[in-house]
C-alpha cells in the first residue's frame, strides 16, 4: 500500500519551525492540505510559501495553542478555509523551566501543563466533534517525548505532561475508537532543533546522549516525519492507542 494523504487536510501545531514544520511539509509532500499554527504568523508565513513553492497547499494561522477559545478559532478556520479536517498533529509544547523540581515556580507549572496538556486536549476535542458531525473517520497525533516514559532530571514539569499526553492518547483512542478516530502518540528522542538547544548544544550533556545512543547521532526533525506520516495515513487504518518511539535506540538500554 503507498502511503499519501490525497483529500486530507491536517492541522499541525507548532508548525514554524522544527518538528512542526517537517511534518507540515511531509503532509503537504504526500498530498494533503496543511494548516500551519503557532503563536507567530510570521514564521508560520514563510513556512506555507515554501509548501507552496513546492506545489503544496498551506494555510498559516496564528493561534496560542494553551488556549482554548483560540483552538476552536484555529479548527472553525480551517473547516472554514478547507471544508474539513481529517488530521490533528498536537506538537506545539514549551518547556520554561530547567533545574530541580524543589524550584520551580507555580507560574512555569501551571504554563507547561496548559499548554502541553490543556492545549493538547482542547485540540484534540475539537477536532474530533467536527469528525463526529462528520461521520468521518480521523486520526489524532499527539507529540510526547521519551521524557514522558521515564524521570526527566531537570526537565520534570515537562516529563510529568509528557507523561499526561501517553495517558490522553490512550483515553481519547479508546473513547472514540468507536467513531473511527484514531488517537495515536509519538515519542522523541533528542532532537535537533532550536526548542532543545539548551541540551544539544553543551557539549558535555551531548556526549552524554550520543553515549547512550546505540545509533549515536543526534535525531533530526525529519526522523520523525516518517512515522507522522504512516500515522495519518490510511496505511495506518488499525492502529491507535500507540505510543511509537524515535529516540536512536537509547530507551533500548
Amino acid at each position: 500500500m503507498s502511503i499519501h494523504l490525497n483529500d486530507k487536510v491536517a492541522i499541525v501545531t507548532g508548525a514554524s519551525r522544527g518538528i512542526g514544520a517537517e511534518i507540515a511539509r511531509a503532509y503537504a509532500q504526500a498530498g494533503a492540505k496543511v494548516v500551519l499554527a503557532s503563536r507567530k504568523i510570521d514564521g508560520l508565513q514563510a513556512i506555507a510559501d515554501q509548501i507552496k513553492s513546492e506545489g503544496g497547499d498551506a494555510l498559516p494561522f496564528a493561534c496560542h495553542s494553551g488556549d482554548p477559545e483560540q483552538i476552536d478559532a484555529l479548527v472553525n478556520a480551517a473547516v472554514e478555509h478547507y471544508g474539513q479536517v481529517d488530521v490533528l498533529v498536537n506538537n506545539a509544547a514549551t518547556n520554561p523551566y530547567f533545574g530541580p523540581m524543589i524550584g520551580v515556580e507555580w507560574s512555569a507549572w501551571d504554563k507547561t501543563f496548559e499548554v502541553n496538556v490543556k492545549g493538547y486536549f482542547a485540540a484534540a476535542r475539537a477536532v474530533a466533534q467536527h469528525l463526529m458531525g462528520r461521520g468521518a473517520a480521523g486520526s489524532i497525533i499527539n507529540v510526547s517525548s521519551v521524557l514522558g516514559q521515564r524521570g526527566a532530571r531537570f526537565q520534570g514539569v515537562y516529563g510529568m505532561t509528557k507523561a499526561a499526553v501517553i495517558s490522553l492518547t490512550q483515553t481519547l483512542a479508546i473513547e472514540w475508537g468507536p467513531s473511527k478516530i484514531r488517537v495515536n502518540a509519538l515519542a522523541p528522542g533528542f532532537i535537533d532543533t532550536r526548542f532543545s538547544a539548551a541540551l544539544t548544544g553543551n557539549e558535555d550533556i551531548k556526549k552524554m546522549i550520543l553515549d547512550r545512543t546505540p545509533l549515536g547521532r543526534i535525531g533530526q526533525p525529519e526522523d520523525l516525519s516518517g512515522l507522522a506520516l504512516f500515522l495519518a495515513s490510511d496505511a495506518a487504518s488499525f492502529v491507535t492507542g500507540g505510543c511509537f518511539v524515535a529516540d536512536g535506540g537509547m530507551t533500548a538500554e
